[in-house]
């Protein structure tokens, strides 16, 4: 079976873009992975599926480089959006609007603005609740000045996890998708490939964990690395950017507007006092596109 598909990225994020809305697809993790491997595949971070829905203009799926499904993707929903505006697909129950997107993901439905050559999407709210991040806390076990606020129900802030000899101050929110945010002195030297896959792992997350090391440069930049649930470190990661700008706001780091510099590039977080949604701007860049054959 010969596939089409196209070749993306938004700050070296990379991703396989396929189209599905035919539902052909099959094996879906196991195809993730050989498509995304990058010494006998496409080489990519995740897969990116394209799919017809019922309630939004289109559907996204994701798949990792490891073969599992997540909930979401910064990145790739931006990417995704470019794909669909430049082939000028239209959705099968209204007609494409020309700067404005719907797309359902396993996260809810998140919407897209073309600003310029840049696209704006709507993350939606945060989640600080541990039981919907998910995190294995329990109210009663975060420590007293974590966790009331009564905008914000109770928060993991500088919570404390110990990992071999080191213990790292935690402060968890979900975009989505679940984040575990760490500050630090340096983030260019941090150990991120040693320290990223145990916090990952840890028992406290029952479905693993995105890993976002920070340093504050001042209360309106903030630099990051990602150690990526499934994928490992990354150039960027949206999702990832957008806890890491709501976490440094909670700790005080910085303000509700924050530009994110990433070993990729930059993106621009804003976290709304009006709505207290999440908006992320950045790029979306074709590679190329390619046919090949699966079996």
């Amino acid at each position: 079976m010969k596939l089409q598909f196209t070749k993306m990225h938004s700050l070296g994020n990379d991703f396989i873009v396929i189209d599905d809305r035919s539902a052909k697809l099959v094996k879906l993790p196991r195809l993730a992975k050989d498509l995304c491997s990058r010494r006998f595949g496409i080489g990519a971070d995740q897969l990116l599926l394209l799919g017809r829905s019922g309630s939004a203009d289109f559907k996204m799926r994701i798949f990792n480089a490891d073969g599992s499904e997540v909930e979401m993707c910064g990145n790739g929903i931006r990417c995704l959006g470019k794909y669909i505006w430049d082939n000028k697909l239209k959705a099968q129950s209204s007609k494409l609007k020309t700067q404005m997107l719907s797309i359902e993901t396993l996260a809810g439905t998140k919407h897209l603005e073309k600003t310029g050559e840049l696209i704006k999407v709507d993350m939606g709210k945060p989640i600080f609740e541990p039981e919907k991040i998910p995190v294995k806390i329990s109210s009663k076990g975060i420590n007293k000045s974590e966790v009331r606020d009564t905008k914000y129900a109770v928060r993991i802030k500088n919570h404390p996890l110990q990992i071999a000899d080191r213990t790292f101050k935690i402060t968890c929110v979900s975009m989505g998708n679940p984040h575990a945010v760490i500050v630090v002195n340096d983030v260019d030297s941090f150990p991120v490939h040693s320290c990223g896959p145990l916090i990952e792992g840890h028992r406290l997350f029952p479905k693993r964990t995105n890993v976002e090391f920070i340093q504050r440069i001042n209360s309106r930049n903030i630099k990051m690395r990602v150690w990526e649930r499934g994928a490992g470190e990354t150039t960027a990661c949206g999702t990832g950017a957008s806890a890491s700008a709501v976490a440094s706001s909670l700790l005080g780091l910085t303000g509700r507007r924050v530009t994110v510099h990433l070993p990729g590039g930059k993106l621009l977080i804003e976290w709304s006092g009006k709505d207290d949604h999440v908006y992320m701007t950045g790029d979306a860049v074709k590679v190329f596109e390619g046919c090949i054959e699966i079996t």
